[in-house]
């Protein structure tokens, strides 16, 4: 299927610069013919339109090879966003054969039909928890390779799908490699971590959560207030650094939010500050135009870590807004926020299935200190909860 969809991409992709090819010839053989027609002189009016053609040729040829370069970086992305789902399945049913004993020569087997009939329940409880429904085909794809042989009582069979699939999320929560306070440690100061994610998310809030727990580490920060479109982006994000003692680099609304992450990043470096917080404008992934922005910003500002804040009520739009912001700017982790609501928290699974970055934490409340690191364990409670 992947190969299929790159196929009909590149060709996408073909057809597009043939017929950009096309129009620029079109218009050299114009200015071409033009220029070498037989009559009097060229007048000044004349020459000054060529020039003029010449120029709109050269601009084009430009926005081509940009538009090539940003294809293929995009591209890119999406081949390690596959790479990453792949890489999970894998990993998934290397666990459930080291858990499973298998048996070809026993007599007792499950059958398929039955199987099915003993994961609908627990896929029932996935969906209701907000897992997305490939995550779960995905899994469930897996058992079904390695329970076929399974030698066991029948009135264990329940129990023993229930293990495998709670060791086969919990594979897909957990990231080994990866410490957060290890990396704010032994990372080169002053570390710039950039926030990104849709309006609502709580991404201004998770800010200043993540400004107290690093001050109660004994790191000092600087905010930076990147949502420059609103004015009540940076004011909100104001009150809450006077309130936590931080400094808060800003410029006035409608400025280059670039200028804001640069100017930011330059008063650690001169204060010696331990981290830059960069706050973003909340971007509707589909949204072409302001993704770019988003990748200028990135350029400026080179962070060090790029967390995605996504709403674990948003369920699977979660789920493709994490996809859309690692495709165009790449996300080193994810803060899962408003957990503490009526969902369960399934998007946590399958953001972290679908991208493969690890979940730094999670927020269940409104205070300053109810942004908790991430614990695979607790969220396997709350999605297996009776």
């Amino acid at each position: 299927m992947f190969k299929f969809l790159r196929k009909k991409l590149k060709k996408f992709e073909n057809q597009l610069e043939a017929e950009i090819e096309t129009e620029l010839k079109k218009e050299e053989k114009q200015v071409h013919k033009q220029t070498m027609e037989k009559s009097e002189p060229i007048e000044t009016p004349r020459k000054q339109e060529t020039h003029q053609r010449l120029e709109k040729i050269e601009k084009k040829e430009t926005r081509l090879k940009e538009r090539k370069k940003k294809k293929e970086k995009f591209d890119e992305q999406i081949e390690k966003t596959i790479e990453t789902e792949l890489k999970h399945t894998l990993k998934t049913r290397k666990i459930i054969g080291e858990m499973v004993q298998r048996d070809k020569k026993a007599t007792l087997s499950i059958n398929e039909e039955k199987l099915d009939e003993l994961l609908w329940d627990l896929e029932v409880d996935l969906l209701e928890s907000d897992v997305a429904y490939q995550v779960i085909e995905s899994i469930k794809k897996d058992i079904k390779n390695e329970m076929r042989y399974v030698t066991l009582k029948k009135s264990e069979f329940k129990d023993a799908v229930e293990k495998i699939l709670k060791k086969a999320i919990s594979n897909v929560l957990k990231f080994d490699g990866f410490n957060f306070d290890e990396f704010i440690e032994k990372t080169r100061k002053p570390i710039v971590i950039m926030f990104v994610g849709v309006n609502g998310s709580g991404k201004t809030l998770s800010i200043a959560k993540m400004a107290y727990y690093l001050k109660k580490k004994g790191k000092s920060c600087v905010m930076a207030a990147g949502d420059t479109f609103r004015a009540g982006a940076i004011e909100q994000l104001g009150i809450l650094a006077d309130d936590l003692g931080v400094k808060l680099i800003k410029h006035k609304t409608g400025a280059d939010p670039a200028a804001v992450a640069y100017d930011a990043i330059e008063h650690a470096k001169s204060k010696h500050k331990d981290v830059v917080l960069l706050d973003t404008a909340g971007r509707i992934q589909t949204d072409y135009n302001l993704m770019d922005e988003m990748a200028k910003i990135k350029r400026v500002a080179k962070p060090d870590l790029i967390v995605f804040v996504g709403d674990a009520l948003a369920g699977n739009d979660a789920v493709e807004q994490a996809k859309r912001f690692n495709e165009t700017v790449g996300i080193d982790g994810v803060i899962l926020t408003k957990v503490d609501a009526d969902a369960k928290g399934g998007s946590a699974l399958s953001v972290a299935y679908t991208i493969g970055k690890p979940l730094l934490f999670i927020g269940v409340g409104q205070k300053y200190d109810d942004q908790i690191p991430f614990d695979p364990e607790w969220m396997l409670k709350n999605i297996f909860q009776k």
